[in-house]
């Protein structure tokens, strides 16, 4: 799940479906790249033509089908995260373009190599697979900072802070710094050692309270969509 906040706290944007670090991970499972899929496929990336494979970005018309305490009707923006269609897009293009057979190729070859290294995924990557690699994170990448951006703008923020998995990518620090230095907005991240996964996160939060035993009762129910 991917939240903009704003500086009082509230949420500015939510994802509807496929949260960024999620889309990695899954098209890096479509790849055979393995996991976490963020960090392969930000280095493979840089061996790619990002312009390649063209993405079209999120085009989100209504609002959240789970947010139902607003108005269909209201003319506030809409700043909302998607990235189910994109991984959709990539899973089309392997089809469309016959990339099956290299895939499972690399998938058995790397099953053989305990712990692989660029090099290993580079010499079983045709230059076609790392196009789209290139293309898919350049999509994402100017997806998460045009939207993030068009919120600052919207509530007049003086800072942006970019955390969680994701924020550890190269190419999505770079992007973020020149466009929001454009925008004369300052842009700040964590260390990569935490730009870490949001399980991470949850379990640091809640030791504490597993310390003084304060647990929840047998009949909590998760809620997935709970707003902030």
């Amino acid at each position: 799940m991917l939240t903009l906040l704003s500086t009082a706290g509230w949420a500015v944007a939510d994802t509807r479906d496929d949260a960024a670090g999620e889309a990695f991970d899954k098209v890096a499972k479509l790849l055979s790249l393995g996991y976490p899929g963020g960090p392969i496929i930000d280095r493979l990336s840089a061996h790619g033509d990002p312009t390649a494979v063209k993405f079209p970005p999120a085009q989100l018309k209504h609002r959240d089908r789970k947010d139902k305490d607003k108005d269909e009707a209201s003319s506030e923006p809409r700043f909302d995260f998607s990235y189910s269609g994109i991984k959709t897009s990539v899973l089309r293009y392997v089809e469309i373009h016959g990339l099956q057979a290299s895939i499972e190729s690399r998938r058995k070859t790397l099953a053989g190599i305990e712990k692989p290294k660029l090099e290993d995924y580079l010499a079983h990557c045709d230059t076609k697979t790392l196009n789209l690699i290139a293309s898919f994170q350049r999509a994402m990448v100017e997806d998460l900072a045009a939207k993030t951006l068009a919120a600052a703008r919207a509530c007049d923020a003086a800072t942006i802070f970019v955390t969680g998995g994701v924020a550890a990518n190269n190419e999505l620090r770079q992007h973020f710094e020149q466009a929001a230095a454009m925008e004369g907005i300052p842009v700040y991240f964590p260390s990569r050692p935490l730009s870490t996964d949001n399980a991470a996160m949850i379990a640091a939060a809640a030791y504490p309270k597993f310390l003084v035993r304060d647990f929840a009762a047998e009949d909590f129910s998760a809620e997935a969509a709970m707003k902030l």
